[in-house]
């Protein structure tokens, strides 16, 4: 098929263009080429697959969608600006690259009548909110963020809503409610909304995948609000310690960006998901203070991290995937184990110059009044 990957040029979605290509398929990728994330001035990104045909543009320009769409048979949307934090107060920023971006092409898609065979949209963990957590006497609970004066005591873990107990994180399903904390989190519940509902309404098979915390090559080290694996290799390789919210035992569930190219491909080949939302993780929680620990194992980085005992508004303490939907209806199973993917991350960031950014992005967060003491 001809499958355009919007987004392609960037860390997901460079490694779905490289499986795409193996494949035997036709590949176009519309990327705007943001310089926060590729660096300024920069053209095609040397990891861009060479047979790879790249148009330059952003996904609100209605001409570059309308070109780029022309003969393909199937897209996957990756397009997207990044950034938890940053998101609280680039607020029409992120709402216009995302949410309108979603917008602008699947009306063209719907205005050129794409007979398209499927589309996947890239979604995100951070629509849930907190995880799944379970009460030894109330049972399955879906809590709300913790209460500022709780985090203020530095009383970090989460307790229920109910009966205040120390609840167990669990992993967390598909139909735990909804409770997006950010606004980068609402624009990813406003691609998937979007993506499914025009693909039923149109009967276009359509799969929207609720990606993890991605690591691995080519993620954006210089960019400080990227993925926290890659913020902690900068920090190491410019000789600075790793900072942290808390007291670094919240967890997240890490998977390698392998695993989510693969889960992408296995949405086009797979029906069993369509018009569905599934998870993709490694199904299991990690502590930060783990990964940094075994990120200055490879990194080669001897000193210690900054448990700044401070937290940032908006933050979860845990969630991890259940991953069971995506086993039955796509077949998926993580392939690279932590210890292995994080070996892959440093080689490949030990090869790179970044610049490091995150005490300006701290400080702009700060002085938004979004870090508390």
């Amino acid at each position: 098929m001809k499958i355009l990957v919007t987004g392609g040029a960037g860390f997901v979605g460079s490694h779905l263009v490289d499986l795409l290509l193996e494949r035997g398929h036709q590949v176009r990728v519309l990327d705007n080429l943001e310089p926060q994330v590729h660096g300024a001035g920069r053209g095609r990104p040397e990891y861009l697959h060479a047979e790879a045909e790249l148009v330059v543009g952003d996904v609100r320009d209605r001409d570059a969608v309308r070109h780029a769409l022309r003969g393909v048979e199937a897209v996957f949307h990756q397009a997207a600006a990044v950034g938890v934090g940053q998101s609280m107060y680039e607020i029409e920023r992120y709402v216009s690259a995302n949410s309108l971006g979603a917008a602008v092409l699947l009306d063209a898609i719907h205005a050129e009548r794409k007979d398209l065979a499927k589309m996947v949209v890239a979604s995100s963990m951070s629509i849930y909110g907190e995880g799944l957590y379970v009460c030894e006497g109330c049972g399955p609970v879906h809590p709300r963020l913790r209460p500022d004066a709780q985090l203020s005591e530095h009383d970090w873990e989460m307790r229920c809503p109910g009966c205040r107990r120390i609840v167990a994180p669990a992993p967390t399903p598909e139909d735990k409610p909804l409770y997006p904390t950010s606004v980068y989190a609402v624009t990813k519940r406003d691609h998937e909304e979007l993506f499914l509902s025009v693909g039923e309404a149109y009967r276009i098979p359509t799969v929207a995948l609720r990606y993890f915390n991605i690591y691995g090559p080519r993620q954006a080290l210089s960019n400080p609000y990227t993925g926290v694996a890659a913020i902690f290799s900068c920090r190491m390789l410019s000789g600075n310690a790793p900072s942290v919210f808390e007291d670094g035992l919240q967890s997240r569930d890490f998977v390698h960006v392998r695993d989510i190219a693969r889960a992408n491909l296995l949405a086009l080949e797979n029906s069993g998901a369509d018009y569905q939302a599934v998870n993709v993780g490694s199904g299991r929680g990690t502590t930060l203070r783990e990964l940094i620990s075994l990120l200055a194992s490879r990194i080669g980085y001897d000193g210690h991290p900054d448990y700044v005992q401070r937290f940032r508004a908006g933050d979860i303490r845990h969630c991890s995937a259940d991953i069971t939907r995506a086993r039955k209806l796509l077949g998926f199973e993580p392939s690279i184990d932590f210890e292995q993917g994080v070996d892959d991350l440093a080689a490949w960031a030990r090869t790179q110059r970044p610049i490091d950014a995150v005490d300006t992005a701290r400080a702009e967060l700060a002085r938004h009044g979004l870090i508390r003491q």
